[in-house]
């Protein structure tokens, strides 16, 4: 395997044995190859600098490359952005590790030859991260490079697989050219990458976001804390931080905007869909602190009488986030409360029996000017997962979740 910086700054020469500059550059095309080293760039003085295509390039090791053709037949340099350059946007840089899931600095790029047509073929094929690679740079110039790989092979290696890595690029734009992607930061949990967020400079967070599609971009901002997710919104578009908040829910919509300046929050909710806008309207009403604040008014709600199979069919009808139904709220012939069903009992229950008879007792709930102090005890004295929120007619119009209450309990530690 070869190091970037073993060949970074060797001596080219072309097929005829004459020296043609100095290899100060590699550069990627991920649009064409994800991995491959497309272009050398070659320099002999401050101003003439060649580019080697890959196909030509027939020989590399540390300090010297040898090219398959002549000085003639090499293209002039010019800048792309489309490219990614292995010495400036590489190393030293930054990235994500998607599989150990946290930011990582980069101190060398390993490589491996591929022979192709009697070319050689650079592919990068992971980053250095650990101490061998930081020792490589602190010694590189003062001693052999086989005195230094034999130094580094008895230190602990700390690499990363180039599959697993995340560029971090904050011009939007550039990110388009290079057709970066954040398919890989999609896969991780929300709050691993909010975790990861947090060590990053605010461009670089807009970098992020913008490259995450609506849902992922909601479920990321909900786990920042209350900081980022209002430095992080009021840099982003009105109409693409709408989108987000679309996709966020009620409360949680609610607690960044009621965060946000006023000027904003009224933009946002102006470019908010008329329904989405309400219920966000409505929960901005209630004082931090209370039941009302902390409820969500996305529920499931069914009449009492209503059977297993009944149930279970209507719930098919509806569009439910899955991985967020919990319970069932039940409600009597005038719409009262009347109690809650666990997702468990429902899905244990013969079809032909009575939701009334799978709720849950005592049937608690709470008003939404109940203070936070109180609701927190209701949880913690009754194991509870979720406690309705109803108004003056004990008609439920909001839940509170156990997360909401653990995640109002870490924000005030």
């Amino acid at each position: 395997m070869l190091r970037a910086t073993e060949i970074l700054g060797g001596q080219a020469y072309d097929a005829q044995g004459n020296f043609v500059g100095q290899l100060k550059e590699m550069f990627l095309e991920p649009a064409e190859q994800t991995n491959r080293v497309a272009w050398l760039l070659l320099a002999r003085g401050p101003f003439q600098s060649l580019l080697a295509r890959w196909d030509q390039v027939g020989f590399v090791a540390p300090g010297t490359v040898r090219l398959t053709v002549g000085e003639r037949e090499l293209a002039p340099y010019q800048p792309n952005e489309a490219w990614l350059a292995v010495r400036k946007d590489l190393l030293d840089q930054q990235i994500i590790d998607t599989h150990g899931r946290k930011v990582v600095r980069v101190n060398d790029i390993g490589m491996a030859e591929m022979r192709t047509n009697g070319a050689v073929e650079l592919r990068i094929t992971q980053v250095d991260v650990g101490l061998p690679g930081a020792v490589g740079r602190l010694l590189q110039g003062l001693a052999p490079t086989r005195v230094i790989r034999r130094l580094q092979e008895k230190l602990p290696p700390r690499v990363i697989p180039w599959e697993f890595v995340n560029l971090i690029e904050p011009d939007p734009l550039r990110r388009v050219k290079l057709r970066l992607t954040g398919h890989r930061l999609a896969r991780l949990h929300p709050a691993d990458l909010a975790d990861i967020m947090e060590e990053l400079s605010p461009s670089e967070r807009e970098g992020i976001i913008a490259s995450l599609d609506e849902q992922t971009a909601a479920d990321v901002i909900a786990e920042l804390d209350r900081r980022l997710q209002t430095q992080v919104v009021e840099k982003l578009a009105p109409g693409r931080a709408a989108e987000i908040l679309e996709e966020m829910e009620p409360d949680e919509a609610a607690h960044l905007l009621a965060d946000l300046p006023p000027e904003t929050s009224r933009e946002l909710l102006y470019e908010l869909p008329r329904e989405d806008a309400r219920d966000v309207r409505e929960l901005l009403r209630f004082p931090e602190g209370t039941a009302g604040w902390m409820m969500t008014t996305e529920f499931v709600f069914v009449g009492e009488e209503a059977t297993r199979e009944e149930a279970v069919n209507w719930i098919r009808t509806r569009e439910i986030q899955v991985e967020q139904l919990d319970t069932v709220t039940l409600i009597d012939a005038r719409a009262a409360f009347a109690g809650l069903v666990p997702i468990g009992r429902l899905l244990l229950a013969d079809d032909e029996q009575p939701l009334r008879n799978l709720r849950i007792e005592p049937l608690l709930t709470v008003r939404t000017d109940t203070g936070e102090k109180e609701v927190f005890e209701l949880f913690d004295k009754y194991n509870l997962r979720c406690l309705a929120v109803v108004d003056e007619d004990n008609r439920p119009i909001g839940i509170i979740t156990v997360d909401d209450v653990v995640s109002r309990l870490r924000r005030k530690l």
